[in-house]
């Protein structure tokens, strides 16, 4: 049976006029039926992306950061995946070479930049969030995530290479549309995702992959969708998203959202049991 709904926000619970009410008034209705109901995003978990958490479960558990971090709804950390120095170290002189914009996050909520570009103060403003503008290599504290924000072209393509000679860490990419054309490039720690962060938080509930339900758009949302026991795709999603997906809705603005609560309670209502979708 299908006990808990994990719920990504760019291009998921979030659209281009933001959250539609249909999505919370399906959300309120599938916790009312006993479904667990979580935030697995690649946001940090402050600003927006942890209020839009404490409403669908303020004591429940939360993945943010790409799988990185998992906060409770009171915004406690419960789990961090600290990237070593010294890929870190290798991810800002990336940045600084090829002149990109990088951000960085720490699982205390920091937010670091050393840019001050309109593509950042733009993201800035679409999470919600300020970024304290610094020194990236004089942070306080240990990062887990660094995330470029670039567009497509010869310079990104060249640098995406020399991430994947960064040792230690892999890259998961994402968009948004509050941001069109944008790519959100976020490095982690080798075998951190939001598949890894489902399972342990699927373990805090006494449930296993099968019984959970994953609802996303992007392609870093792909292997979750593929390993979860329910994996809904957006009706804006890529092509080989919806092809891994046991169900495609509809987009954010036309309550998709509200149309994967609804199937993943008929799924706990009626299933016996679940499986992880071959």
């Amino acid at each position: 049976m299908i006990r808990l709904v994990l719920v990504d926000i760019d291009g998921t619970l979030y659209g281009p006029k933001g959250v539609p009410e249909c999505a919370w008034e399906a959300a309120r209705a599938a916790s009312a039926a006993g479904v667990h109901l979580a935030i697995c995003t690649g946001r940090p978990g402050r600003g927006f992306a942890l209020e839009y958490a404490q409403t669908l479960d303020p004591e429940g558990l939360h993945i943010f950061e790409s799988g990185a971090v998992v906060l409770g709804g009171d915004g406690s950390v419960r789990k961090a995946e600290r990237m070593s120095f010294k890929s870190y170290e290798q991810l800002v002189a990336l940045a600084r070479r090829y002149n990109l914009d990088l951000e960085v996050y720490t699982p205390e909520g920091g937010y670091y930049v050393e840019a001050d570009t309109p593509e950042i103060r733009a993201h800035e403003a679409m999470i919600g969030l300020g970024a304290e503008r610094c020194d990236l290599m004089e942070i306080p504290g240990q990062p887990v995530r660094a995330q470029f924000l670039v567009r497509e072209g010869p310079v990104w393509e060249t640098a995406k290479s020399q991430i994947a000679l960064v040792s230690g860490v892999e890259l998961h990419t994402a968009t948004s549309p509050g941001m069109p054309g944008i790519i959100f490039a976020s490095v982690t720690n080798w075998h951190t995702s939001k598949r890894s962060s489902a399972k342990w938080v699927a373990a805090q509930y006494g449930l296993s992959l099968s019984q959970v339900a994953m609802v996303g758009d992007g392609e870093n949302d792909l292997e979750l969708i593929r390993a979860a026991g329910l994996g809904i795709a957006m009706g804006d999603a890529p092509e080989s998203v919806k092809q891994a997906a046991y169900y495609v809705v509809d987009t954010v603005e036309n309550c998709g959202l509200a149309e994967a609560f609804r199937l993943a309670q008929e799924f706990s209502q009626t299933l016996e049991g679940g499986g992880a979708k071959a």
